[in-house]
Order: structure tokens, then sequence, then C-alpha cells
């Protein structure tokens, strides 16, 4: 018999902004955060009845104060994870245009890193896929 976990389904998205260099943007978490420390694609969570594409624009206006048109951020991969408290399912994108230069908004430190770095940072188990299939692209 098997048993089914009735944990609550998270929907977070992310983004891998990608400069001219083909360098890829992580931001570390805040303190005092779920997670606090790892370095993480920006994003965040869906509102309810947001679409994950408008959920990541404003997620990147909060946090980075960029502006991103929904026709310049295209769905690349996903991945799921299951947290004692809840389950994860991530989504992530990718963008290469935007307005304005992004900047911290949330107190936290960011960087610009190669596809083949990434790895060498300490990012939430979750991100494990995706920095695969970053890496593919690259």
């Amino acid at each position: 018999m098997q048993i089914i976990d009735h944990k609550k389904l998270q929907l977070v998205v992310s983004i891998a902004l990608i400069n001219e260099n083909d360098q890829i943007l992580i931001s570390k978490r805040p303190k005092k955060k779920f997670l606090s420390g790892y370095w993480e694609f920006p994003g965040g969570k869906v509102e309810k009845n947001e679409v994950p594409e408008n959920a990541i624009i404003r997620e990147v206006k909060e946090e980075l104060d960029i502006d991103i048109n929904n026709k310049c951020i295209a769905p690349l991969s996903f991945s799921e994870f299951s947290y004692a408290e809840f389950q994860l399912l991530l989504l992530l994108y990718v963008c290469r245009r935007w307005e304005g230069e992004p900047r911290p908004m949330e107190q936290n430190e960011i960087k610009w890193v190669k596809a083949n770095m990434l790895r060498q940072f300490k990012m939430p188990p979750a991100d494990d896929s995706l920095i695969y299939s970053l890496q593919d692209l690259f």
C-alpha cells in the first residue's frame, strides 16, 4: 500500500538573467529567510490567481528593480522538490533583455557568474536540475 503525502504545493518562479557576456545573475538569500545564505536565481512565489509569467515580472521588479517584457522571457525548465513543510514546483525562465541595471533591493548580494561556475555556489537542492539545463545552453 502506497502512502500519499498531501503537503501543500508551492508554485515558485525563477529566472536566469543572461548578460552580454553570457553570465547568469544569482542572488544570495537574505538573512532570516528560508534557506538563508544560499545563492539562487531571482524569483519568488506565484500569488493566488497570478500567472507565472506575471509573477516573474513582478518578482524581478521587486528584487532587482528592473523591468522585463513578457515577450523577452522564455520557459527553460522546471524542478520538483519535497521539503519537510511543502512540495515545491519551481519553474525556470531565461531572459536576455531587460530595462534598467539590476541592483539588490532586499539588502542582499548579487553576482554575475558563468554557467559552468554555478556549482561553486551553495544553492538550494531544488536548483540542481535547473543548473544542468542552463549549462546545456552554453
